[in-house]
């Protein structure tokens, strides 16, 4: 007899049924890539509990992945400099369709849908001229791309959309090459900034860190339901100096750096993989892989608490609090107070945990 995901999707396939939804897909809380046992990569549907919904094999390493806002779908990108996008049937365990970049772009690792789950969005380096793009793809054409726009920055990696459908991309402000790897060529010169724009390109907002701190590449965002952003950096000169590698945002307002942490910037070895909001939004988590640190943040600046946790990168928001992960295979939940072991395993996390 066939299990009821086969059932599901050979009925949804003939269009016998309603639509699917993420909970016919077993109801997975979160996205990851991994490299599994066997030494293959996957993106792997995970439940707040660490149990796994769902197991889809990839072709390389996989970085981060977007989530359909309605349908069980997701694009799951390469690791820059990667070349593949694969928009995946979560429910059949299949790919649905390959994005092919522009010629002279790649994929940046991160995309986003709009709310209505019509449109797609990635972040691009456009190579060939050394700036940034947002590549617009078209849901119900089978995912055409049918335009960009600037990211008015170079090297944009995470992109978010916010609880009003606006976009925002962090430009990273480090330009790479394909034929040198990854490789940083304009350090000197690097400009990072945050980019808020309308579902059209319009840009209605962008700021940037203070030029003393123009080699802190704003990198990876979360967004709270009331719009707040926090932005994790990643520190591109000397170790000695450090700034603060969080900071908050406002569209419309100034961009505000902690002033909470002393040298915790400088033992994370000047590296943020991931931020995430709290369920609860009042806290604010930084994981640092290369310093061994999870750092939990007061939104209001007020005080920051560190725990040692090793190779940790992924974070999300779990209840009222996070669940983060490592490359050791561990899931590592944080409510109050420090982190508990929710589940480890055999699989090597990737980067980011992302949250559907």
């Amino acid at each position: 007899m066939p299990g009821r995901r086969a059932f599901l999707a050979s009925l949804f396939a003939a269009g016998m049924c309603p639509k699917a939804t993420w909970a016919d897909a077993g109801n997975p809380d979160y996205l990851a890539a991994a490299k599994v046992p066997s030494g293959a990569f996957a993106l792997v549907g995970l439940r707040g509990d660490g149990s796994a919904a769902f197991e889809i094999p990839l072709p390389a390493r996989g970085h981060a992945a977007a989530a359909h806002p309605q349908a069980p779908l997701a694009v799951a990108f390469a690791r820059r400099p990667g070349t593949f996008a694969l928009v995946i049937d979560c429910l059949a365990g299949r790919v649905d369709a390959e994005l092919t970049a522009a010629p002279g772009h790649h994929f940046s690792g991160h995309g986003a849908y709009s709310a209505d789950g019509e449109t797609l969005y990635t972040a691009e380096n456009f190579y060939d001229e050394g700036r940034g793009v947002v590549g617009i793809w078209d849901v119900g054409s089978g995912y055409r791309r049918i335009g960009a726009f600037s990211s008015e920055g170079v090297g944009p990696h995470e992109m978010l959309r916010l609880p009003d459908d606006t976009l925002l991309v962090a430009n990273g402000g480090i330009e790479t090459h394909p034929e040198t790897g990854r490789a940083k060529l304009n350090l000197p010169i690097m400009r990072p900034s945050l980019a808020y724009f309308d579902r059209d390109g319009s840009l209605l907002d962008q700021v940037e860190p203070p030029r003393a701190w123009h080699r802190a590449s704003m990198r990876h965002i979360a967004a709270r339901a009331d719009g707040l952003v926090a932005v994790g950096c990643q520190w591109q000169g000397d170790l000695a100096d450090t700034p603060p590698l969080l900071a908050t945002h406002r569209r419309g307002g100034p961009l505000h750096f902690s002033t909470a942490g002393g040298d915790l910037w400088r033992d994370m070895q000047g590296y943020v993989g991931s931020v995430a909001f709290s369920g609860a939004g009042h806290e604010i988590a930084l994981t640092g892989p290369r310093g061994g640190f999870i750092a939990i943040a007061a939104d209001d600046d007020s005080a920051i608490r560190t725990y040692q946790a090793q190779d940790v990168s992924g974070a999300a928001s779990r209840g009222d609090g996070f669940l983060l992960t490592t490359g050791g295979g561990a899931m590592l939940s944080i409510d109050h107070g420090a982190p508990n072991v929710v589940t480890r395993g055999p699989k090597v996390w990737d980067n980011h945990l992302v949250r559907i």
